[in-house]
């Protein structure tokens, strides 16, 4: 690892809290309204009393889909506070939404009993950031005894397992007139890349450029419906969408 990286939640508390949403496209209700349609594309629905789990909920997105979908309660998960403190502002029914802040790895049995849930979605390339590929079986073993019978679990994350050479690991994530955020890819071994943010922020007319890093891992397509299908999930739906994110999902038997 170099120097500088740090794990993923360093990197967020650090630096990328404050822009969360901003990154999303800045309207949470926005982008909750298209996680909604996919989701329900997907098969999802709930009714009163199905328990939902958002894990790496960040500043709301997935958890207010959820909550339009019908699910209640949605048990927001994330090792950010002060996301966890955004994503409240947006509730209108506090009871529809548990907090927890927290490790995705460990929270599950915390959380909920056995057989219990009725959805688990972990998005936004959440699942990259745990600090090891040993750690997505376990978490997976987690997701598939958590579920009822019938449950559904949906990821969304980006392929790494392709190295990308020369200008193309810059990667541009969004620019407005006061904030420029673009990325560089660092391939360090088979199963990890070093991602660097280059945030530029601008006040009273001067830029000013804040940086870091963290390690994310590299996730094969096919290596994940395999550890899904090993952990007792029927893989319904394996595939990459218009900006090149995989959405996987798969229902409990």
């Amino acid at each position: 690892m170099t120097p500088d990286a740090r794990t993923g939640v360093d990197h967020y508390d650090r630096l990328l809290a404050e822009h969360y949403t901003w990154m999303l496209g800045g309207h949470v209700h926005e982008v909750a309204a298209r996680q909604a349609e996919l989701l329900a594309e997907l098969g999802l629905a709930g009714t009163e009393d199905d328990t939902a789990v958002d894990l790496g909920c960040g500043s709301g997105a997935q958890t207010l889909a959820l909550i339009r979908l019908g699910f209640s309660p949605v048990i927001a998960v994330d090792t950010s506070r002060r996301l966890l403190d955004e994503l409240l502002s947006y509730v209108g029914d506090t009871e529809a939404v548990r907090p927890m802040h927290g490790d995705i790895r460990t929270v599950l049995p915390e959380a909920a009993e056995p057989g219990t849930v009725a959805a688990v979605v972990c998005m936004g390339d959440t699942l990259p950031h745990l600090p090891s590929k040993a750690d997505v079986p376990v978490l997976l073993g987690h997701i598939c005894r958590a579920l009822v019978p019938g449950g559904h679990f949906v990821v969304t994350y980006r392929d790494l397992t392709t190295e990308l050479r020369g200008t193309d690991r810059f990667i541009p994530v969004r620019s407005s007139d006061d904030r420029l955020l673009t990325c560089f890819l660092e391939y360090r071994d088979e199963d990890t890349v070093i991602v660097h943010d280059l945030l530029h922020t601008r006040t009273n007319g001067a830029w000013q450029q804040h940086t870091g890093s963290y390690p994310e891992l590299r996730l094969g397509s096919s290596w994940l419906v395999e550890q899904c299908r090993a952990a007792g999930l029927d893989v319904r739906h394996d595939a990459a969408d218009s900006r090149g994110m995989r959405i996987l999902h798969a229902v409990k038997p």
